[in-house]
């Protein structure tokens, strides 16, 4: 191998690629007014932008390699998750405040459970109407896509090729693109709206707020010494990615023994792998608190997080993960799956509007319309795109939404865990799809007993 092989040079030139049309996307952002106003994040105009130079061929024929964007989307999901995960946290939470974050937890796996009820009935009806040869469970790339973002949408529809859904990963990436642009272009439509029935007052573009945010906490190590604290913040968040890769071998070793027969090769292992930001996740929190007990016992005198410069790592793995993930789509794939693919995209953003409006509503009346902005965004897009929602009538963060919907995600695991095994049951066969359909609509139901509680058990008591 010589230094000027193209395959010495090719992973750093799609990555390169990728952020040179990053720039030229958040250019283009700044310059063109329906663009700024439209607070599509950078990353998904640039996203469209590299899918249109790759569609109308302007390189020469596989300079943008579609398999690195693949991986790309897949590792930087993990890697964005295991950089937040590792962030400290000093804030006290009160009853009440534990109770709506709690709620917003329940809300996002019910939201999720929604978008599946949905995805997997219309992907039914569909097969066995106009559709025959439709992928039955490709209606739950539907949650994924529009619930999870573009990496858990390529991870399970890779994983649904497998299965025989040769159009999987550019069917979950596209959901996921539509997903955006009902996170941005639907929500500002809907402040607009808001606003005009003075409902809101004085909305402020969020390019005009910056939220302070801590640089360096005490105690902390120098920001250059014998290594530069960047490098610091990087080496953690890669032990975590590699004990969480070695777990992972680890179980597969198990499952490959056939211990677990056919669940365990053709169900187990591919979820195990799907679900690698998870695990991340988990690891992140147990590097942490062991961080936290050699702290407390004087064995490290001084703290190396940062989470200044871990928000910094984990906002360059989103933006590199949504635009890799856009340009990933494969349009040519899709030419029989439009009609699919527009109905399940806007039943899917409808039907979350207007439940979590609803919901909302209910169960955060002190401030509705934040806590809806900041879920919607979320729940059709990233966390990311929730927060720059909540910016444009919440710009200081002074209401709860913010924190609700960054500390909601431990119980949105907890709950919402079990119920994604079934994501790699359904494929199995149609009978596997119709008892997925089934559980998802069970599963639902109990979501949202478990959201009206207060109302369902304070009627009981009073009638007793």
């Amino acid at each position: 191998m010589n230094f000027w092989d193209y395959s010495v040079w090719e992973f750093l030139l799609q990555i390169g690629f990728l952020l040179i049309i990053m720039l030229v996307a958040n250019t283009l952002r700044r310059k063109i007014p329906f663009l700024r106003k439209s607070l599509l994040p950078t990353a998904v105009i640039g996203g469209f932008l590299a899918l249109a130079i790759k569609s109308a061929g302007v390189f020469e024929s596989g300079f943008i390699n579609n398999d690195i964007m693949e991986i790309i989307t897949y590792h930087t999901l993990a890697l964005g998750f295991i950089s937040i995960t590792l962030k400290t946290s000093k804030e006290k939470i009160t009853k009440e405040q534990n109770v709506d974050i709690f709620n917003s937890g329940i809300i996002t796996v019910a939201t999720y459970l929604l978008q599946a009820v949905i995805g997997l009935g219309l992907t039914l009806l569909l097969s066995y109407t106009l559709f025959p040869n439709l992928f039955k469970a490709s209606g739950l790339l539907l949650p994924l896509g529009f619930g999870q973002g573009s990496g858990q949408a390529y991870n399970f529809g890779n994983i649904y090729e497998g299965y025989g859904f040769t159009e999987g990963a550019s069917f979950g990436l596209s959901i996921a693109a539509v997903g955006f642009i009902f996170a941005c272009v639907g929500g500002v439509i809907y402040l607009n709206i808001m606003r005009k029935k003075g409902k809101i007052q004085n909305i402020k573009s969020a390019t005009q707020h910056y939220v302070s945010e801590e640089i360096e906490s005490p105690n902390e190590i120098p920001l250059t010494e014998a290594v530069d604290k960047f490098s610091i913040q990087v080496a953690f968040v890669c032990l975590v990615y590699v004990l969480t890769y070695l777990f992972m071998k680890g179980v597969t070793y198990i499952i490959e023994l056939g211990v677990l027969g056919d669940f365990g090769y053709k169900t187990l292992k591919p979820l195990i792998w799907g679900f690698n930001f998870v695990f991340g996740t988990l690891f992140a929190i147990i590097v942490k608190l062991i961080l936290k007990k050699l702290q407390k016992r004087g064995l490290m005198k001084r703290v190396y997080i940062n989470n200044f410069m871990l928000n910094r790592i984990g906002g360059f793995m989103f933006d590199l993960m949504i635009i890799a993930g856009i340009c990933a789509i494969d349009i040519k794939q899709l030419s029989t799956l439009w009609i699919p693919l527009t109905i399940l995209s806007f039943a899917g953003g409808f039907s979350t509007f207007y439940y979590l409006r609803y919901l909302c509503n209910k169960l955060f009346p002190k401030y509705p319309i934040q806590a809806f902005m900041s879920l919607y965004g979320m729940l059709t897009g990233t966390t990311s795109t929730g927060m720059v929602l909540l910016r444009e009538i919440d710009p200081n963060f002074e209401t709860p939404a913010a924190s609700n919907l960054v500390l909601q995600s431990f119980y949105a695991i907890l709950f919402g865990f079990p119920m994604m095994l079934l994501l790699g049951y359904a494929p199995l066969g149609t009978k596997e799809t119709w008892i997925t359909f089934d559980a998802v609509i069970l599963f639902f139901v109990i979501m949202n007993i478990l959201l009206f509680r207060k109302y369902i058990f304070k009627g009981k008591n009073n009638q007793s």
